[in-house]
């Protein structure tokens, strides 16, 4: 393809994706200040120990979406659509299944692993509460990712910026009549999480009598050979996922014995607005992903290799401005957080926020760099670097810098990781890639 051609391609689809993140984002956002504002830090205590849940539910989703469209978009590439068809219908079998299990852990289970996030008894209720919403609601999560990586690689980015742009700012509208008016509390913000995916299903149904749409959902012989080479470039997605999760998992502990309920309180504004960071680097991984696969299923490595400069050169721009951000704002943004005018809770926001995000430019390079590997079918290292970032080295990182420096330590450990995998996976994809 023509270089300018391919470069306003490029364009087209990760500002449409990274839009749809952007308000992905405002929607975490909003949840984050709502509660803050109508529940108080008790609130944000309860919401970051459910996080964890809810990103297994959601890394669940990405895998089925990211794993089955990335190889739906090779094998449209390749000229092969009844194998693409048969990825879809292989993907919404495994949803149904993972639906059913989630929504049976809501109903038995949510108190008892209520419990074993930590929640104590101030903040048990609220946390249980959430949680159990969150799973009942979990088909909607899962079954959203899924449309939004099909119809946006079925060649209908546009549909899937508008679905997550709508699910978000329902979610926002819904965040302030449920908490407020209403006077539901923790209650009002999960039923609003809940509802702004099915939301978002609702307008990707446009795709179906769109005269874009080439998805098909054709019954097929399950295989699980077949249903383990989509898994596969999924991993990475889920790992992801789970690892934030595991992260705030251990990371709510080790400052629950440093500072208490205030100190988690205070790094859930910090993981909030992380999970704000790491969604638009994700917008840019998902305009690439088809992208790279359509040239990969067709093998123009001409065309792969400029893709990749164009993310690289995009993620390191956008982080200047991001960290810049950051730094300059960092009171304000704190205290539109604590509601509640807590001194120390500020002090440990602010903080936390500017040691943190000097990770933001190595994250953005390993999110790029893992969704290039599953867009080209290298699996292995796209799901090495997730695993590296996300637990092999940031859960040994956090315990030793916590032992050396207290909660210092515990904020330099994910720019410590970041950088290490940076470095890792850029030698990885020298050889992987550019020897080639």
């Amino acid at each position: 393809m023509k270089k300018n051609t391919l470069l306003k391609e490029f364009f087209w689809y990760v500002s449409l994706n990274v839009l749809g993140m952007i308000g992905l984002s405002c929607y975490i956002l909003a949840d984050t200040f709502f509660i803050s504002k109508g529940v108080g830090a008790k609130g944000l205590t309860a919401l970051n120990l459910a996080i964890p849940i809810y990103s297994f539910i959601n890394g669940c989703g990405l895998m089925l979406g990211m794993g089955g469209a990335t190889k739906y978009s090779i094998f449209r590439g390749k000229k092969e659509t009844g194998q693409g068809n048969r990825c879809f219908f292989h993907v919404i079998i495994t949803a149904l299944i993972l639906s059913l299990i989630f929504i049976l852990t809501g109903i038995f289970l949510s108190g008892k692993i209520t419990l074993a996030l930590g929640a104590d008894s101030e903040v048990f209720e609220m946390t249980k509460t959430y949680l159990r919403i969150i799973l009942l609601f979990s088909p909607a999560f899962i079954f959203n990712d899924i449309f939004v990586c099909f119809v946006r690689n079925d060649g209908n980015p546009g549909l899937s910026m508008a679905a997550m742009l709508a699910g978000s700012f329902s979610n926002i509208l819904l965040d302030y009549i449920l908490i407020f008016p209403l006077e539901l509390g923790i209650l009002g913000a999960v039923l609003a999480t809940g509802c702004a995916p099915v939301i978002s299903m609702c307008i990707l149904l446009r795709h179906k009598i769109s005269g874009k749409n080439h998805l098909h959902l054709e019954k097929s012989r399950c295989s699980s050979k077949f249903l383990a080479g989509i898994l596969s470039l999924g991993v990475p997605s889920l790992i992801t996922e789970v690892a934030s999760g595991v992260v705030i998992l251990v990371f709510n502990a080790l400052i629950l014995g440093l500072l208490g309920n205030t100190g988690v309180a205070a790094y859930g504004i910090v993981a909030n607005l992380s999970l704000v960071v790491t969604a638009v680097f994700t917008g840019i991984a998902q305009g690439l992903q088809p992208l790279v696969s359509r040239s990969y299923g067709i093998g123009e490595k001409e065309d792969i290799r400029r893709l990749l400069n164009y993310a690289a050169a995009f993620v390191f721009l956008l982080s200047g401005f991001l960290y810049l951000l950051f730094f300059c704002a960092v009171e304000p943004i704190a205290s539109v957080f604590n509601s509640e005018g807590n001194e120390k809770l500020q002090i440990i926001a602010v903080t936390g926020m500017k040691l943190y995000f000097t990770s933001i430019p190595f994250t953005g390079l390993n999110i790029i760099l893992s969704a290039f590997f599953t867009s080209t079918e290298k699996a292995l290292p796209a799901q090495g670097i997730s695993l590296s970032r996300g637990l092999f080295l940031i859960l040994p990182a956090a315990f030793l810098l916590a032992q050396l420096w207290g909660m210092t330590g515990i904020w330099l450990s994910c720019p410590a990781t970041e950088l290490i995998v940076s470095f890792v996976g850029i030698l990885v994809l020298s050889k992987k890639t550019f020897s080639s």
